[in-house]
């Protein structure tokens, strides 16, 4: 992959992106209550993130790979060509990586 491919670049952002919100284990629903009960100091309302497995990681990638062929597909046919090779740019810079 070129160092200045910025649709590659691009696509890779969004793909980590997706594996950091597949990782997310969700946010409890909230509830009221007074001020001094709220969690305090630094980390105390992190909650613990799953961790997924190759198998997840690579069919996430897949997704993403299968999002881009299908935009650019949607894009070539209404004639935007120049958007169609950059999102086929970005998928080819996601395939590179697997």
């Amino acid at each position: 992959m070129r160092a200045r491919d910025r649709a590659a670049v691009s696509a890779i952002r969004a793909t980590l992106g997706a594996i950091d919100n597949a990782e997310s284990k969700g946010i409890p629903a909230g509830r009221a209550g007074a001020i001094e009960s709220a969690a305090l100091g630094v980390g105390a309302a992190e909650a613990p993130r799953r961790a997924l497995t190759e198998t997840e990681m690579k069919a996430l990638v897949d997704a993403e790979i299968a999002d881009l062929d299908s935009a650019a597909a949607t894009h070539e046919r209404a004639g935007a060509h120049d958007r169609a090779s950059e999102l086929r740019r970005g998928a080819a810079g996601l395939r590179a990586l697997r």
